[in-house]
């Protein structure tokens, strides 16, 4: 890709019109040497003067580019502006039945999807490029599974077949928070908690009389489950087992599970009801052992008083070997991180650190999320428990280990 609008050209890349043409020329020519399927993006295309991005469109296809990605790189498009703005570049561009026309919105000004079906039913294009949970740069990009669902459901008005499964949607959606830390919105459509949710009474007794009076698509279609049976400290590894199953999750062996139940029945000892959520961080946040880990959690106490300095000790093996860290901080997460670090001493700086309570009530599990850097990496750690220190611990933990990979140890015992 080469940025084509006259503010990229002039500020950022320093490079005439001409120049700009004949280098977007010389990259797709090498590119297609190589492979035979082409993507050619303009940076900033939908600010871009048309009589010129038309010459750099023409261009690459004639030097064999398969895709055009017309970016709006700054958000900055109207829905039935950017769909026309499509429209035109296919219009006025020699060959364009040559080349598939692809959209890449960004949602600076919360209209990203929008512009992107606009791109679609507008301006015929048939590539939408998209993120899971609408991630990206600033405010986001369009959202994979608002665009999926919204393709779907409006069948009738766009006429157009996706080849996605959409029931994997809100595993993927789930896959991605717990990845990257960046939790998901209870009011974000298609995956959010309260997406399905129906709160007005009005509302309800629509719902009980028939779901189509207020839902215009089913939950169960993009993989919340309608499951309504509770598990608690009684229900038995089968029905575990099961649930597990039902949630999409896939342990590697029968001592996977028999880790993921145990861990399961100490949860249940202290939290009534087990919810969904719980069971997924239960699976996903690497609280099921691995025997690759150089640290592993144990017990925290830890102490706050109004009006004197927190303190923590922290429990962890190093490599199978009990250690104990003591240290003070600014509150008792603050003090037990300390702990830890004052036995591994990493010199890791922490970039990101997030809660999310994985259910609605006080007994809720927490679940954190600890990024560390260190040395140019950058990983995440996660940890649940419905005590937030201790699941702050165990995050740390987590992240130190992605910090310490097996290739890393056996480099420095070297």
């Amino acid at each position: 890709f080469i940025a084509t609008s006259a503010l990229h050209m002039e500020k950022k890349l320093r490079m005439t019109p001409e120049q700009v043409l004949e280098q977007a020329r010389l990259s797709v020519r090498f590119a297609r040497n190589l492979v035979a399927d082409v993507e050619f993006s303009p940076e900033d295309g939908y600010r871009s003067d048309v009589d010129f991005l038309c010459r750099v469109l023409e261009t690459v296809i004639a030097e064999g580019a398969t895709t055009i990605n017309v970016p709006d790189t700054v958000g900055y498009a109207i829905p039935e502006l950017y769909g026309n703005f499509i429209k035109t570049l296919r219009e006025r561009v020699p060959n364009s039945d040559k080349a598939i026309w692809s959209v890449h919105c960004h949602n600076d000004l919360g209209m990203a999807v929008a512009n992107s079906l606009a791109g679609v039913q507008i301006g015929g294009a048939r590539q939408v490029e998209c993120t899971i949970n609408g991630l990206g740069e600033r405010a986001g990009n369009c959202s994979l599974e608002e665009i999926v669902m919204a393709v779907k459901t409006r069948k009738d008005y766009f006429g157009l077949d996706l080849n996605i499964d959409a029931k994997h949607i809100l595993a993927a959606s789930r896959m991605v928070s717990q990845t990257t830390g960046f939790v998901v919105q209870p009011n974000k459509a298609v995956v959010g908690a309260n997406a399905f949710a129906h709160a007005s009474g009005i509302h309800q007794d629509g719902m009980l009389k028939a779901r189509d009076t207020y839902e215009i698509m089913r939950a169960e279609d993009v993989g919340w489950t309608s499951n309504k049976i509770v598990l608690g400290k009684l229900s038995g590894r089968n029905a575990f087992k099961q649930r597990l199953q039902d949630l999409g999750v896939s342990l590697e062996s029968e001592a996977d599970i028999n880790a993921a139940f145990a861990r399961f029945k100490e949860l249940a000892d202290r939290k009534s009801d087990i919810f969904d959520e719980d069971i997924l961080a239960l699976v996903s946040d690497e609280s099921v052992a691995n025997d690759n880990e150089q640290y592993a959690f144990v017990s925290l106490s830890q102490h706050s008083e109004t009006g004197e300095r927190p303190h923590a000790s922290v429990v962890f093996t190093v490599e199978g070997k009990e250690v104990k860290g003591n240290a003070e901080g600014n509150g008792p997460v603050d003090a037990s991180l300390k702990a830890i670090e004052s036995h591994v001493k990493s010199g890791a700086e922490m970039v990101l650190y997030s809660v999310n309570a994985i259910s609605g009530s006080t007994e809720s599990q927490g679940e954190v999320t600890v990024r560390l850097q260190n040395s140019g990496r950058v990983v995440n750690g996660v940890g649940a428990d419905p005590d937030i220190v201790v699941a702050s611990a165990k995050a740390y933990l987590s992240a130190l280990n992605k910090l310490q990979s097996k290739a890393d140890r056996v480099a420095a015992q070297g």
